[in-house]
């Protein structure tokens, strides 16, 4: 049985990434979002990596996720310093919110883990819908530079109680053409040696072009698109393992 972001992949998450960890991009986001007075949407929140230090900074900022386990750390973490953002369960794909949004941010690559490129492209549109007049969506992607198939990474943390937390990735399918791989992560958690709990997850991605990508969002009806890397606003990609930014307005 397959999971997606379960509890044991959640609370692996959780401290391999924890509140406030910056790849960049949190740094990066409060800088981009300054001026901004609106409701934010994050879909993808996770634990609330993001979320939390843009609330600490005064945003009003709203996040959403599919996944129940992650929506139940997040909400802990907030309630634990006195914060109670409206998070959502839902699905970046067919979602429907109350409010329409100033901003929406999708940090660190989430985008790219809808399966199908259709999806894909019905949640850019979802984005646009959610954006007022003017509003404007900022997503992070990046390009794999990992094709070989079989290969397999592991990584151990400890939690809290101190049990140990596997995870296993191994890279099973890669569909150049298409542009999609499938891995299948594994995930253990052990006591004293002992393996007390199991989690399996399928695990795609589906990446894009950055001229593929600008086309998609300026046929969905975003303007003044903006291309950045590494986290420095309008700094064109030189090299596939930047990460890349986008930037676009609704009308």
């Amino acid at each position: 049985m397959f999971s997606y972001y379960g509890k044991l992949s959640a609370e692996f998450y959780d401290i391999d990434t924890p509140i406030g960890y910056s790849f960049g991009d949190v740094e990066y986001y409060k800088e981009r979002l300054k001026g901004c007075r609106g409701k934010i949407l994050e879909p993808a929140v996770g634990t609330g990596r993001v979320l939390i230090p843009l609330l600490k900074e005064g945003f009003n900022v709203e996040g959403m996720d599919i996944s129940s386990e992650m929506l139940s750390l997040c909400k802990t973490h907030c309630s634990k310093i006195g914060l109670a953002p409206n998070l959502y369960k839902e699905d970046m794909k067919s979602f429907s919110l109350p409010h329409e949004y100033e901003s929406i941010i999708i940090p660190a690559g989430s985008f790219l883990f809808i399966k199908n490129r259709e999806d894909s492209i019905n949640a850019l549109k979802c984005f646009y819908n959610h954006l007022c007049p003017g509003g404007r969506l900022i997503v992070d992607i990046f390009i794999p530079t990992n094709f070989q198939t079989g290969s397999v990474s592991t990584k151990s943390l400890l939690n809290k109680s101190g049990k140990l937390i596997t995870e296993n990735d191994c890279l099973t399918e890669v569909d150049l053409i298409n542009q999609h791989s499938i891995s299948y992560i594994r995930y253990e958690k052990w006591d004293n040696e002992k393996l007390v709990d199991t989690e399996l997850e399928h695990f795609s991605m589906r990446w894009y072009g950055i001229e593929e990508f600008r086309m998609i969002l300026e046929n969905i009806g975003f303007k003044n698109i903006s291309i950045s890397s590494d986290y420095k606003f309008r700094q064109y990609p030189e090299s596939n393992d930047q990460v890349i930014t986008f930037e676009g307005f609704r009308k």
